[in-house]
């Protein structure tokens, strides 16, 4: 296996690669331009298109064209290299990053989280590590905030959702505007097709749904040819550039200098600045380069981005402008019209490979028209960077759930290989649909680039003002230095961000409606999740007082295991409360089973399960804890039952080795303990075959074993497997107070009850047989 693959496959993260070879840089490098860089590099496409729309087609000469030159270029070094390459690609969890890992950086370091069941023991995690550095009086100040107003927490979580709605907006906008500008380029051979809009929009449709109906395939099973495809496209745009720069106007090079960015403004005024809309598109993507740093190094990005993307970029930039100041009359469909008219192929290429590195060569000799091939590079660039997106928005959506910002959705794994390719049928499908409206819809590239441009700018003045807060509370660094970083970048955001906001009524309006929507609709799970996890809270029941009650209801315990999934940490729930009093009867051996999320990207398999004992020994009742971080994702083959009897089996047999810790809460005592030998989550067969007590494992479950002596309650707990294992999950329906707003009726009793009804519920995405289902149902209001 080449060790670039060994990465992957462990699921990539800074420290893995303190002391991997140069190969291993560059060939991750290489794969990366396949999956990080499609979005950024088709850019080319529209930009000129976007920004000479509107009132700058009337100041269409040599000075103006400079001056957009000059605005993308600097645009592209500040932004997308000094502060993405350099700056913002540092700031990573654990090795992963986007909005949401530096927000999960900000709860741990500044204990803002809004996650319930949080725990002391969570904070012994390995990914959870601190730098343990003393605060400044900067980050004290700014925890304090956090702390004793919680208001500034949920605003900050606002804030955050704000950027990820516009970042699913993106998945939405980005495949939209790259295959119809991809396949707009075929008017300019066909004139046919120039008359009418309607035939390209039909084949961008097509082309479309042919991308979403391919998702549930996975992307491993295409990525071998992503990043020739991408690599490709860049030596294409790139040779092409340096031919026009030539054979055009060799002088373009000095628009590079910031004095024409002052020309600009002077000459064009109002129209000038509306313009900044389109020139921000130049670096559409560099959110994605950040978000998917989980799959790769920082190091084999930035190697890739300053080596490759960056210099490719810029030259199809300049030769495009260079070509653009002897043809002012084809600014509208400039990139297709740059492209020589006239090519003699001397030997048939086969390879397309082979075809972007011999461009060069063919252009200087002028052989015939190399058009066709760019135009099928570029579309295929466009699927490429469509793909991207579409997969980013996906781990999006997941990383939502964890966080319970998203209903449950069904989230498959697509690779068994590589970390984090996932597929997620309802989204998929959702943004197809959301797609193909906007295609049908706008069927104009320069309304979509609007709309485009003030997704784009959102996230990325969102990222600017989380790495602010990351650059005091984590970086500790000193405050003249933040606030100077905020405001050069800041204002260089809000700059554009005018701009586009200016265009909202010629598309911008879309991506506020888009994220109007799915903000409303986080939001209004985060609040009921939030206040379901209340409810459960303050009306937890007493052990003791379950107990007592036995007698007089004539409770008794029947053979099998017994498994209560509840959101609870910590006491026993309202809804087992519920079950005994109607049904009084409940298995020998009880375990509550509460799945949360902590906020690190990923848990250990050997840090998965936390097993405590629930009252006296003689209750047989335990309680396990089942953690995951943000960006893993619970398997529905996973062999949980196995698993959960081998970790109790382990805790039982390992509990008066250690001295364990009790804790009084509400009437119940837990005994909390770490096994020495942590269970990890793999197949139970395997793990109790390997296990110090020789516990043998029959088709029918487990039995005890033959050479060693376990303690009678294990034993007990093996016997209760084999009678049967039982679910019992509570259904739990919110409504709105009496009292309440009409705006909060809204949004419990329409908005929330119809998420919960018409998701996934919660035994479907546990698996649950059921035939082995028992469920609660109970009513809270909020």
């Amino acid at each position: 296996m080449k060790p670039s693959e060994e990465f992957l496959e462990q699921g990539i993260s800074q420290q893995n690669f303190k002391r991997v070879s140069c190969t291993t840089v560059v060939s991750l490098a290489y794969q990366s331009l396949g999956v990080v860089y499609g979005d950024l590099s088709t850019s080319p496409l529209y930009v000129y298109k976007t920004a000479f729309s509107g009132k700058l087609s009337l100041h269409e000469n040599d000075e103006e064209i400079y001056g957009v030159l000059s605005f993308i270029f600097w645009t592209f070094t500040l932004i997308a290299l000094l502060k993405y390459v350099f700056v913002v690609m540092s700031a990573d969890d654990n090795g992963e990053g986007g909005t949401v890992a530096l927000y999960s950086l900000l709860c741990r370091h500044a204990r803002l989280s809004t996650l319930p069941n949080q725990q002391a023991t969570d904070e012994k995690l390995s990914s959870y590590a601190t730098d343990g550095s003393a605060d400044t009086w900067q980050s004290s100040g700014l925890k304090a905030l956090f702390e004793k107003h919680q208001r500034f927490s949920n605003m900050l979580l606002i804030f955050v959702l704000l950027g990820t709605s516009m970042a699913i907006g993106d998945g939405v906008l980005t495949p939209t505007i790259s295959v119809l500008s991809a396949v707009s380029g075929v008017q300019v051979k066909i004139r046919e097709l120039h008359e009418s809009k309607y035939y390209v929009v039909l084949i961008s449709c097509v082309i479309l749904v042919g991308l979403f109906s391919l998702q549930h395939h996975g992307t491993h099973r295409v990525a071998f040819i992503f990043a020739p495809i991408v690599t490709t496209w860049l030596l294409c745009i790139s040779s092409i550039g340096i031919y026009n720069i030539f054979q055009w106007n060799p002088h373009i090079f000095n628009a590079l200098s910031p004095v024409y960015m002052l020309k600009f403004f002077r000459s064009t005024g109002i129209d000038g600045w509306i313009s900044l809309g389109g020139v921000v598109l130049s670096i559409t993507g560099v959110e994605t380069m950040f978000a998917d740093l989980g799959h790769f190094s920082s190091l084999s990005i930035k190697v890739a981005f300053t080596f490759l993307v960056y210099p490719c970029l810029i030259l199809a930039y300049m030769g495009e402008a260079a070509f653009l100041t002897k043809h002012h009359e084809d600014i509208q469909r400039s990139f297709y019209k740059a492209i020589p008219g006239k090519i003699i192929f001397k030997h048939q290429i086969n390879n397309i490979i082979l075809f972007s590195s011999l461009v060069l060569i063919l252009l200087i000799f002028h052989a015939e028209a190399v058009f066709w091939p760019v135009f099928i590079v570029a579309t295929f660039a466009a699927i490429v960077g469509s793909q991207a997106v579409i997969s980013a928005t996906f781990s999006i959506i997941s990383q939502c759930c964890a966080l319970n910002c998203f209903p449950s959705v069904k989230i498959i794994h697509t690779s068994s290989k590589i970390c984090g390719q996932i597929y997620i049928p309802e989204v998929n499908w959702m943004l197809m649909c959301l797609c193909l409206a906007v295609t049908i819809g706008l069927r104009d590239t320069n309304m979509i680039g609007h709309a485009y441009g003030l997704a784009v700018t959102t996230v990325m003045l969102v990222t600017t003002c989380l790495m602010g807060q990351v650059m005091i509370t984590v970086w500790k660094q000193r405050i003249f230095i933040v606030v100077a970083f905020l405001l050069f970048f800041g204002s260089v955001e809000l700059l554009y961000i005018s701009a586009c906001v200016y265009k909202i009524p010629e598309g911008g309006w879309i991506p506020l409606v888009l994220s109007f929507i799915f903000m409303a609709v986080m939001y209004i799970w985060n609040y009921g999740t939030m206040k379901k996890h209340d409810f459960d809270m303050e009306n937890k029941v007493s052990m003791d007082s379950i107990v007592a009650l036995g007698p007089s209801l004539g409770m008794v315990r029947v053979p099998g295991i017994g498994l209560v999934y509840t959101n609870l940490a910590t006491g026993v729930p309202a809804i087992f409360g519920h079950f005994v009093t109607n049904l009084p009867a409940f298995h020998q051996v009880l375990v509550f089973v509460c799945i949360k999320s902590v906020q690190v990207p990923h848990v250990s398999e050997n840090e998965r399960l936390l097993i405590s004992r629930v009252g006296l020994k003689e209750y047989g009742m335990f309680r396990c804890i089942v953690r995951y971080g943000y960006k893993d994702l619970q398997q529905e083959n996973y062999d949980f039952e196995n698993t959960l009897v081998s970790a109790i089996v382990q805790f039982v047999e390992t509990e008066g080795e250690d001295e364990s810790s009790r804790e009084a809460g509400d009437m119940d005592i837990e005994v909390l303990h770490a096994p020495e030998h942590p269970v990890k989550n793999s197949n139970c067969n395997e793990k109790l075959k390997q296990s110090s007590y020789g516990t043998q494992v029959t088709k029918s479950g487990i039995r005890h074993p033959e050479n060693f002596m376990l303690k009678d309650e294990s034993l007990e707990i093996l016997k209760a497997k084999e009678s049967g294992v039982a679910y019992i999950i509570g259904h739990s329906y919110a409504k709105a107070k009496k009292s309440s707003t009409i705006l909060k009726k809204f949004a419990i009793n329409v908005v929330y009850a119809f998420l919960s009804k018409n998701f996934r519920e919660p035994e479907v995405g546990l698996n649950v047989p059921h035939a082995s289902l028992l469920e609660v149902g109970m009513v809270y209001y909020v």
